[in-house]
């Protein structure tokens, strides 16, 4: 299997290349040449892999789909490491829960649960088999990585739980300065290895993600101080994040003629972008659903085929956080296999036309339409209120708490439900990480695990900067020399 760059550049490369870089040489995405195909046959195989050997096996047998450069063996025993019952608090990994819903007669609408990992968000599902493939390909290398990233919430301590105490492993996070919530802070700062360094940002999500792009782009800065990268720019995250629609897909249908339709809280597009890969591959996915907050760039795109950015004073603050994003990194990726894989064409909208003017349009453009009806697409967007009166209801007809990211995909999916076709919602984080809006729509706090009882009194080590990327270098070059 070999990997080539949204933006067109001439290397191919091996997955254990592109799971230490990040970024393409000339700043694209990385993508398989060609999506593997799943057969009927292959994907009743899958189903009984899951039922009869579990979520770690399922997993082995999707990533070896991608991943020819690490031995069979030791990949099987990675994924085996990783996705366990201490690690996930469930034999399943990732269960999911049938809602009653008032959605339209006949539908069935599913939470599918992937947040029971170590910090309570779904990041857990892909941050925790990161950790252990730097760990094992560093070791490969006896070499060392430093790397750097940008969170809105829950990368960042996904990421830091991942990699605290690994060997040959650096963390520097960079985090837009008081937008997340409580816990989510207290969770990353609290952490006090001295491999973990956590960077707050006089600015946005986007702030920091641009400074990370920009570092990642230094060619030189980048070799000099083996940067890598945990966002979902990292090809390795969005792949193991393919594992849990097959998942999700096997325990909500009987056979695999069925199709089911996947409703996704988004901001920066890998969540979505990893069903995207699934359905490429052959999962009878009949929708994905991008579910926005007020922050709705990608709704207004997939409505009117403008992707159009939006500024730091635009970009608004919500009690649904991790996403509050404008410019998502995962997008690109989407773009190029919708423009047919033209790579020239794609760094003129991502690299000029978007630094240039914050915006393209697609609208007109006969491919847009592939968006709906070749690859599945549907949009909506949620609002504060609607978060509030999604909670409520949920919690009155199932006694259920979802988080706030959970209810914006809820909010969008139940109205979409079809009869005949499930509809699973991704559940990206457990509600105590968002607790004050749940106190606000319930008037109780969520449960909270014993582990993080008083988190938020426990010491906190963390460095406030400007937006600067000379900044930001110059602190890295002082830890890494």
């Amino acid at each position: 299997m070999r990997y080539l760059s949204t933006r067109g550049h001439a290397d191919r490369k091996r997955f254990c290349e592109i799971l230490l870089e990040g970024l393409a040489p000339d700043g694209g995405l990385y993508l398989p040449e060609a999506y593997p195909q799943i057969s009927a046959a292959q994907l009743g195989h899958l189903r009984q892999v899951l039922n009869t050997q579990g979520y770690a096996a399922l997993a082995y047998e999707v990533l070896s789909l991608y991943i020819d450069d690490i031995p069979a063996k030791d990949l099987r025993a990675l994924c085996e490491k990783t996705y366990t019952e201490a690690s996930f608090g469930t034999p399943e990994i990732v269960p999911i829960k049938a809602l009653k819903t008032k959605a339209a007669l006949g539908a069935v609408v599913y939470l599918e649960a992937l947040s029971n990992g170590p910090t309570l968000a779904f990041k857990d599902m892909a941050m925790q088999l990161l950790g252990n493939l730097f760990e094992y390909e560093l070791t490969r290398r006896n070499a060392e990585l430093n790397i750097f990233g940008a969170t809105s919430g829950d990368t960042g301590s996904a990421a830091e739980y991942a990699m605290r105490g690994k060997k040959g492993v650096r963390v520097f996070m960079t985090s837009p300065e008081g937008r997340m919530s409580p816990f989510q802070q207290a969770q990353m700062f609290s952490l006090l290895d001295a491999n973990i360094h956590n960077i707050a940002i006089q600015g946005v999500f986007d702030d920091c993600q641009d400074i990370v792009k920009a570092v990642s782009n230094d060619l030189e800065f980048k070799r000099k101080y083996k940067i890598g990268t945990v966002n979902s720019i990292n090809w390795a995250r969005l792949l193991a994040q393919v594992v849990y629609y097959f998942a999700g897909y096997f325990q909500a249908t009987q056979n695999d003629t069925q199709k089911v339709s996947f409703s996704v809280p988004s901001g920066n597009f890998g969540n979505v972008c990893a069903g995207h890969v699934a359905r490429m591959m052959g999962l009878p996915i009949e929708h994905l659903i991008v579910a926005t907050n007020e922050n709705d760039v990608l709704d207004e795109f997939f409505r009117t085929g403008v992707y159009r950015v939006r500024g730091s004073a635009d970009t608004h603050e919500t009690s649904s956080p991790s996403m509050d994003i404008s410019k998502a990194s995962n997008f690109e990726r989407f773009v190029f296999d919708l423009l047919n894989r033209d790579a020239a064409r794609v760094k003129h909208l991502f690299h000029d036309q978007l630094n240039q003017t914050g915006q393209f349009d697609l609208g007109q453009d006969p491919l847009f339409a592939k968006a709906k009806t070749q690859f599945g697409f549907l949009s909506g967007k949620s609002t504060h209120a609607d978060r509030l009166q999604t909670i409520q209801t949920i919690y009155a007809d199932n006694h259920i708490m979802v988080d706030t990211h959970t209810a914006d995909g809820l909010k969008v999916a139940v109205p979409l439900a079809k009869p005949g076709v499930p509809m699973l919602v991704l559940e990206t984080a457990l509600p105590i990480k968002f607790a004050a809006t749940l106190v606000e729509a319930l008037g109780r706090e969520p449960d909270r695990p014993a582990k993080f009882e008083g988190i938020e009194a426990l010491p906190k080590r963390v460095l406030v900067m400007s937006k600067s990327v000379d900044a930001v270098k110059a602190y890295i070059a002082k830890h890494c020399d």
